[in-house]
């Protein structure tokens, strides 16, 4: 995916090597042996290290071994695309409705 109105090169999700640390915005000091999901959607920033991120947040960040890093991926992927459909059917209906000039009700059956 590539949005250039997004954080972190356009990217939505990544899964990458964990950094030592980021100085100034930059990688410092390597990598560790471990993987981290960034998630721009969620309100991650790829410039942010580890520590400066909320707990939340760390909890999607990870880290994870190479192999659960790439499962955990498409799971956060798939929950996002899941739910911006959901997000957007809902908004065709609530169009539809609105130019019809329709109300929707739900009874008890």
């Amino acid at each position: 995916m590539n949005d250039q109105n997004r954080p972190g090169h356009g990217w939505a999700v990544v899964l990458r090597r964990q950094l030592a640390r980021i100085v100034g915005g930059q990688p410092g000091g390597g990598y560790t042996d471990v993987y981290e999901l960034i998630c721009c959607d969620c309100g991650d920033h790829p410039d942010l290290d580890y520590g400066q991120v909320p707990p939340a947040l760390r909890q999607i960040r990870g880290p994870y071994p190479f192999a659960t890093g790439i499962a955990g991926y498409e799971r956060h992927v798939e929950r996002h695309h899941r739910q911006q459909a959901t997000t957007s059917q809902a908004a065709r209906w609530r169009r539809r409705l609105t130019r019809r000039g329709g109300s929707l009700s739900v009874t008890a059956g």
